[in-house]
């Protein structure tokens, strides 16, 4: 079967000659480099941003402003700019790329370069590093995905909070690895008491008679898709419950889908090698992504 990753986009020539900005220089894609010293580079040491852009418009922009000051401030890192400078970073690039739709967007901050290669933030004197990659970007995902249940946790916020959108993803990394190891195409984590989380890279939802099911949000990605996904449930009248669920109840879902800003509603179709309903994306999923390509396109 065809190997699929969620993150999946059908290939563009532009992506070749697209420009990227680093701490305020639009460069070729070529010639886009940060030092050996870089924190980021380092040790993971910065958080990030993906953003989608449709119609013109970064959706849900003063969300995603929110989440990475929020998680700056929680790592005590600076980055150098106010809110509007960074807007305004995310335009340039945008423009100077000629991109309307169909674009994503990699915002990067890390703590800067380092006087010397080892932990202390101390060492970071220069100054952040500020990386905004943007791509010409339409998701290509041939089918539904297939999960594996694997070994690795999002675990508590005082080993490292998974609400940070940070640049240490290792455990993510392994977790991923795993799946494809098991012949999957993405991992299914549980949280610290075994019960149903997300997945490496996305929010992860089941479909029961009727009503959607996600996790309590305490071991997972603070994802803005999960919770615009939440919100319309909410106001459609869809029954929608944030609660702790098993394998078992995942096994027996007559749906389940992903959710993330690249692929907003990815069907799921096989969990362990038990497949899930039908196997293609239900009526539910399809409902919500319908209701999502209207909240972010009109």
């Amino acid at each position: 079967m065809t190997e699929v990753s969620t993150h999946q986009a059908q290939e563009d020539a532009r992506n070749d000659n697209v420009l990227i900005w680093v701490n305020g220089t639009l460069k070729p894609r070529a010639e886009a480099m940060v030092s050996v010293f870089d924190s980021g580079f380092m040790l993971g040491d910065g958080v990030w941003e993906g953003l989608r852009l449709y119609n013109g418009r970064w959706a849900f922009l003063d969300e995603h402003m929110d989440r990475l000051f929020e998680a700056a401030k929680a790592i005590d890192l600076d980055i150098g700019m106010e809110r509007d400078g960074v807007i305004a970073a995310l335009e340039e690039t945008r423009k100077s790329n000629g991109m309307e739709s169909d674009a994503h967007a990699r915002l990067m901050v890390t703590r800067g370069v380092k006087t010397r290669p080892f932990q202390h933030p101390s060492l970071s004197q220069q100054g952040p590093t500020v990386v905004i990659i943007m791509e010409h970007s339409k998701p290509s995902i041939p089918r539904p995905l297939r999960l594996a249940t694997v070994p690795h946790q999002r675990g508590l916020p005082m080993t490292q909070d998974p609400k940070l959108n940070s640049h240490s993803k290792l455990n993510c990394i392994l977790a991923c690895i795993a799946a494809e190891k098991a012949g999957a195409d993405e991992a299914l984590m549980l949280d610290v008491h075994g019960f149903v989380n997300t997945t490496n890279a996305c929010n992860f939802f089941i479909v029961r008679k009727g009503a959607v099911w996600t996790s309590t949000g305490d071991y997972c990605m603070n994802g803005i898709t999960r919770q615009k996904v939440i919100d319309l449930c909410r106001i459609n009248d869809i029954p929608v419950f944030e609660r702790n669920y098993s394998l078992v109840d995942t096994y027996g879902a007559d749906e389940a889908f992903l959710t993330g800003t690249f692929g907003a509603q990815t069907p799921v179709s096989e969990i362990d090698g038990r497949q899930i309903g039908c196997g293609e994306a239900g009526p539910i999923t399809l409902r919500l992504r319908a209701l999502y390509k209207e909240l972010v396109t009109s």
